[in-house]
């Protein structure tokens, strides 16, 4: 286990280097194969499908979505999520935004049209899941959502939203669900601010779905130093989603791995089924080992080195890489039948049988709310609309 005053040193080199804006692996090539078609496709998102070799039938997916200024392919190379699907036999979804629909390619997860289930964005992603999922073969009880920032907020829309078809999910960098419907309060809780009291938090996600249950599982991971998504968001998310669980506010576990603090909630029945991560000195960004030798995880745009792997612990969590905590695992029947290796031709959507009937036309998309743009800004509202459009809240 690396000591604690070493991955501090290297998160203070990192941060005097900038690490954040560039970085190793942005010039790799792409791992993943072009876009597919699946079917209606509301939020007008696209979507990247990769399968290893021989994947067998009965496997895992994994749905990923990338944060603000971000494309599927560079948080790939960055957290090489596609690689270790090679070594454990998963396949791998990435959601990708248009810049037609957020000038920074942020998910909308601010937007009521695009969280609610069944609408917009979330819908898209829903569709997606169930093309690739018909296509590969895969394990309905084993598909799971990750994300950084906008995606990590938008990894908890879907949990929330479908939380019939999620068995877990990571939320990096992310916010609570249905915290905020404006640009305004988007900025206002991307800072901490009504976030709301713990029965609010809990009762936005009850009031998403007729769902009661059972819940998917939740690992968060947070930077202690990040100013971009304040780590009061991560609490609240924990706050949400333990309320869910009907968890204790005290953890059951709480340890120190590779030098972060981690802690562990378990169920009635012993199960962990919530975790935290709080990642010392780390910003805005995706946690990963950079000066790992297994080839997973390269620092990069939001994808900042901190010792840690994320998408190897979360994976762990899953139970994709060895028997998680509770004793599952991710290894699919002995006698499960091998699926061909995906090919283009294999990207055809399927039927929607198993979704509701799209709208008679796709609703259309709008424009992000707009603050009145004036020749000249100064000042504090100069200060705030350049804040904004870092945050991808505001073109």
């Amino acid at each position: 286990m690396r000591p604690l005053s070493d991955t501090l040193a290297r998160l203070a080199r990192l941060r005097a280097a900038g690490v954040g804006v560039g970085g190793a692996g942005a010039n790799e090539p792409d791992h993943l194969p072009p876009a597919f078609e699946f079917g209606a496709n509301p939020g007008a998102l696209d979507a990247r499908l990769y399968a290893p070799a021989g994947l067998p039938a009965g496997a895992p997916l994994v749905v990923v979505l990338h944060g603000c200024k971000q494309t599927a392919a560079g948080y790939d190379r960055g957290t090489g999520w596609t690689r270790l699907a090679d070594r454990h036999d998963f396949a791998v979804l990435y959601a990708e935004q248009r810049t037609a629909n957020n000038a920074n390619r942020c998910f909308n997860w601010f937007q009521p049209g695009d969280i609610a289930r069944d609408a917009g964005e979330a819908l898209s992603i829903r569709r997606m899941v169930d093309a690739a999922a018909t296509r590969l073969r895969t394990d309905p009880r084993r598909i799971y959502v990750t994300g950084l920032s906008a995606g990590g907020a938008m990894s908890a829309v879907m949990l929330a939203a479908y939380p019939d078809v999620f068995a877990g999910g990571a939320v990096i960098a992310g916010l609570p669900y249905g915290v905020a419907a404006t640009i305004p309060e988007a900025f206002d809780r991307m800072r901490g601010q009504g976030l709301g009291t713990d029965t609010q938090l809990v009762t936005r996600v009850r009031a998403a779905t007729a769902h009661r249950g059972p819940w998917p599982t939740l690992s968060v991971w947070h930077g202690s130093a990040d100013q971009t998504v304040v780590p009061s968001n991560a609490e609240a998310l924990l706050t949400q989603w333990r309320g869910l669980h009907d968890l204790a506010i005290a953890p059951a576990q709480s340890e120190i791995v590779d030098g972060h603090r981690r802690r562990v909630w378990r169920d009635r029945e012993g199960r962990a089924v919530m975790e935290a991560y709080t990642i010392a000195g780390l910003g805005h960004g995706t946690p990963v080992d950079a000066g790992s030798s297994d080839g997973v995880g390269a620092s990069g745009p939001y994808i900042l080195d901190a010792g840690i792997s994320s998408t190897h612990h979360i994976a762990r969590f899953w139970g994709l890489t060895e028997a998680s905590e509770d004793g599952r695992s991710a290894a699919p029947p002995a006698a499960a039948e091998r699926a061909p290796a995906l090919t283009l031709e294999h990207a055809a959507a399927p039927s929607d049988r198993t979704l509701p009937p799209p709208p008679p036309q796709p609703r259309p998309r709008q424009p992000e709310p707009a603050i009145p743009q004036r020749s000249a800004v100064s000042g504090v509202q100069k200060v705030i609309e350049d804040a904004l459009r870092a945050a991808g809240l505001m073109k």
